[in-house]
């Protein structure tokens, strides 16, 4: 059995930053030519909170959260597991480490976009509670996006 162990970190690092290469260029196979459209929605700023998941010793996957304009909702954003280490539990692991961050911070609502060319996303999302909501901006009018999300709560 492979040990997932996942780490804080910021997006400044060069691992997280490694791992959103190897996502935008997944993201650019599966949705020409639409993604130039979501570039720009895709940037991570200093606000957002990292998790870096590594498999074995080995960087594997990534995701963050950004606060929202809403004071109690966090956007779950860039998240992504290398082909390779698919099955092991590791984005079920990045979520739930988002989700708690995010509760320990006192926000209440995890939201997220991700598109309708991804269906083990859109699986691994309702598995973790997220339930389909209508696009919030700037997904508005958007026919790939599927936008989700879910409460959050702190567990001591």
């Amino acid at each position: 059995m492979s040990l997932v162990t996942i780490n804080r970190t910021t997006a400044a690092d060069p691992v997280f930053m490694a791992l959103v290469t190897d996502l935008d260029a997944d993201l650019w196979i599966r949705y020409q030519p639409y993604q130039a459209q979501y570039d720009g929605f895709n940037k991570v700023d200093t606000t957002a909170r990292v998790v870096v998941a590594f498999l074995d010793e080995q960087p594997v996957g990534c995701a963050c959260f950004r606060p929202m304009t809403d004071d109690e909702a966090v956007e779950i954003k860039r998240m992504f597991v290398k082909p390779e280490a698919r099955g092991n539990g590791v984005a079920m692991a990045l979520l739930k480490a988002l989700e708690a961050w995010a509760a320990e911070e006192g926000f209440r609502v995890a939201r997220l976009e991700t598109g309708n060319k991804q269906p083990e996303a859109v699986g691994l999302y309702e598995k973790a509670g997220f339930v389909r909501i209508p696009n919030y901006p700037p997904y508005v009018g958007f026919d790939t996006s599927i936008c989700m999300e879910k409460p959050v709560t702190f567990h001591v």
